[in-house]
């Protein structure tokens, strides 16, 4: 298969993977044999992608141009106006928590390389879940700092980020709240899946440094069910619900109203599995760019509790984004 311009890759972890095999919409594939590269979009389109070739290798790189101006899905007003109807949902016991979303859409030069996206990220924004994929109709730099679902063999991990500042000194109480009500929401996820009392929660509203920001991360780990694999993990946990909110049926239905514009791979799922030695690592797709239709896409959001500020959680969406359009600019 061939994109017409470029081989199809896909780089994680320090692995490279080339020699695309097979592509297919069926996660049991992931059960199956060999290495895929995993690009769910939020609103759940799967692509599984083996590859026959993976070793150890640095970032390709290839041809980047700045992009162009930017625009968003919701300006600043139309996002602060989302906020207040979270906030009267909430009040309305509709919701508890819902994590508003707005997408960033700029011109791109037609021989702008994904690869150099990625290795311009790869440089100047390292992230511990990073990948960077190109398959025919689908080209993804993302810099993601949140683990959506680490599997080794039965044991399944999760470590969702919820509360952002530019230092630990900005972290709210509402920052903590919001943590702890989606770590709720991923127990309840994962206790689908799993065997009877092995859902726990190892790490909870830790600090952790990323560039240019904090976040707080908790994790909660669990061991699957028998017979049970990367289907019905994806079927009881998606979309991630740090993403989402909580109730997560009752936060995607009021999204959906608010939202504009398909998310698409923002807030899906990217990652790797190895289905041979049973084990794989799927990012919450946050902090990632994508290729469509002549432009880049980035998206960005923040998430709404009953205490937020429309302005602040507004500035939480730039501050999120800041850093990752600087890079993509050079």
């Amino acid at each position: 298969m061939s994109t017409g311009r470029a081989p199809e890759f896909a780089y994680a972890g320090g692995v490279l993977a080339t020699g695309l095999a097979d592509v297919t919409t069926d996660p049991a594939a992931l059960d199956s044999r060999g290495w895929w590269a995993v690009v769910v979009t939020y609103e759940g389109k799967i692509t599984c992608a083996r590859f026959e070739h993976v070793r150890p290798a640095p970032h390709p790189d290839g041809p980047w141009r700045p992009p162009g101006a930017w625009t968003s899905s919701l300006d600043e007003p139309a996002y602060r106006a989302g906020v207040e109807t979270i906030r009267a949902a909430i009040a309305d016991g509709v919701v508890y928590q819902a994590n508003l979303c707005r997408v960033l859409s700029a011109p791109i030069a037609p021989d702008a390389d994904i690869a150099g996206l990625g290795a311009r990220l790869a440089a100047g924004n390292p992230a511990p879940h990073a990948m960077t994929v190109r398959l025919p109709g689908l080209a993804v730099a993302c810099a993601s700092p949140e683990l959506y679902l680490a599997r080794e063999g039965a044991a399944v991990t999760s470590r969702p980020i919820k509360g952002t500042g530019r230092t630990a000194r900005d972290l709210l109480p509402k920052d903590r709240a919001e943590n702890v009500m989606i770590v709720d929401l991923v127990r309840n996820d994962l206790g689908r899946v799993a065997g009877t009392g092995t859902v726990r929660v190892p790490g909870l509203c830790e600090i952790e440094d990323h560039p240019g920001l904090v976040h707080l991360v908790s994790t909660v780990e669990a061991r699957i069910a028998p017979g049970a694999g990367w289907p019905e993990l994806l079927a009881a946990t998606f979309p991630p619900g740090s993403v989402t909110g909580a109730p997560k049926a009752s936060a995607l239905a009021l999204l959906e109203e608010l939202e504009p514009v398909p998310r698409g791979p923002y807030c899906g799922a990217i990652g790797w599995v190895d289905a041979d030695a049973r084990r794989g690592a799927l990012a919450v797709g946050i902090r990632t760019f994508w290729q469509e239709d002549g432009l880049l896409r980035f998206g960005t959001g923040a998430g709404i509790t009953w205490g937020s500020d429309p302005r602040r959680e507004w500035h939480e969406t730039e501050l999120k984004a800041a850093r990752l359009l600087e890079v993509a600019s050079g």
